[in-house]
């Protein structure tokens, strides 16, 4: 089993699709009407897929709960300065819950958790 993407439902698509392209870095493969005002965008960086799901008038399931996602990065500390230069906020701190593995969290515009880990691995 593979996996293929993650789907968000989301309030405002523009201010989403900032965040998930000018912090994460990914990029819009796919970009479709799917009826009754309703917009699909696909966004990937090699397998990393997000699709983000736009139903204007209609509510946002209550996200941050069980619902995260994450993306490595070369340095925790220059990701964490883009986030908040952007404007987004995290949750402050650079976490390690071991000597290999760091990361920090951040909120898309929807609140969902995002996840920044950077990892040591051994050669």
């Amino acid at each position: 089993m593979k996996f293929v993407h993650v789907t968000l439902s989301v309030k405002d698509l523009e201010a989403s699709l900032r965040f998930y392209q000018d912090v994460v870095g990914l990029e819009i493969t796919r970009r479709f009407s799917s009826g009754s005002n309703s917009e699909i965008v696909f966004l990937s960086s090699g397998d990393t897929q997000v699709e983000l799901i736009s139903r204007p008038g209609q509510d946002v399931a209550e996200p941050g709960r069980g619902i995260s996602m994450g993306f490595e990065t070369q340095s925790l500390e220059d990701t964490m300065a883009l986030v908040k230069e952007k404007g987004f906020e995290t949750d402050g701190e650079i976490s390690s819950p071991n000597p290999s593995v760091r990361f920090f969290f951040a909120s898309d515009p929807d609140g969902y958790r995002v996840q920044f880990v950077h990892s040591e691995a051994e050669q």
